[in-house]
């Protein structure tokens, strides 16, 4: 079957619904009440365990083979103006979040701020920031863009490039 990420994706989520509704089937009906005086086999609700567990294993198994595909696809493909794989840029992303929101509050920080010295001494004392505000900012712009970018081809891979699952 051609997928793309999305595609597979969705795939994913619906195999884990299917899941979740057989497995709340089930907690429905592998226990029951009966009163007494109740012939307990006519009120018995259907119930198979092996065909439980058959129709968790099917799905089970596709969403492995569905995963095992998608991350051979990441591993292996390059968006277009990318110089990563997508698992690289699936890494890549969350440390340039990092580093851009470091770099925000470098931009935030005043160039010099007076100290609070609690009228100890009457020495007044200032902060001043050891950075180029500029370098700062280019660095900030660069990077904000490369991501962008980035987001925009991946966005692009996985809505568009196909690849097998043998599901």
């Amino acid at each position: 079957m051609k997928l793309t990420s999305a595609e597979a994706n969705k795939l994913i989520k619906q195999l884990r619904d299917e899941i979740a509704l057989i497995e709340a089937q089930e907690k429905n009906a592998y226990r029951f009440v009966a009163a007494t005086i109740e012939d307990k086999e006519e009120v018995r609700p259907n119930y198979s365990f092996a065909e439980i567990a058959t129709a968790l294993d099917e799905r089970e198994e596709k969403i492995r083979r569905i995963k095992h595909a998608l991350n051979v696809f990441n591993a292996t493909t390059k968006p277009d103006g990318v110089d990563m794989t997508i698992d690289e840029l699936l890494v890549w992303l969350p440390q340039v979040r990092d580093r851009l929101r470091r770099l925000a509050v470098m931009l935030s920080e005043p160039e010099k701020e007076r100290v609070s010295n609690s009228g100890r001494t009457s020495i007044i004392e200032y902060e001043y920031a050891n950075y180029d505000y500029d370098e700062v900012r280019l660095a900030f712009e660069t990077l904000t863009e490369m991501k962008n970018k980035a987001l925009t081809a991946l966005d692009v891979a996985n809505n568009t490039l196909r690849f097998d699952a043998e599901i």
